[in-house]
């Protein structure tokens, strides 16, 4: 019984991930894009914190790149992420899990039914 359980969880899991990336394929955006989001301090936060306090504290000119290219991807991906609609992505992820179940689910609920029907014309014979 434990095994029969497994193997459904299993397959329910498997069927779910295979809907998830060649039919529902807007259930894992969210999760893409946090992924890609930019790392935090270009710069260690203590030049960070004297740059707002004061004006004397110069930067190289590659900690300069560094926080123009932070800023760059920084802005790239807030654009990505106003175009992602997560209530969407929430729909398309419990599509996925609710089909799989039913994909999964209906055929052991089918065969278990026959299976019964079966044995109750054999015990009425």
């Amino acid at each position: 019984m434990l095994g029969l359980v497994l193997l459904t969880i299993g397959g329910v899991r498997f069927a779910d991930m295979g809907l998830k990336a060649f039919v529902f394929t807007k259930a894992d955006e969210e999760q893409r894009l946090y992924n890609k989001q930019p790392s935090f301090a270009p710069v260690s936060t203590d030049k960070l914190g004297s740059l707002a306090s004061d004006s004397q504290t110069t930067l190289s000119e590659s900690e300069r790149q560094n926080i123009r290219q932070w800023l760059s991807d920084y802005k790239n991906w807030q654009e990505q992420k106003t175009n992602i609609d997560p209530v969407t992505a929430q729909r398309h992820r419990d599509a996925s899990l609710n089909l799989a179940l039913i994909l999964i689910g209906l055929p052991l609920y089918l065969y278990h039914w026959a299976t019964i029907k079966k044995d109750s014309k054999a015990k009425v014979q």
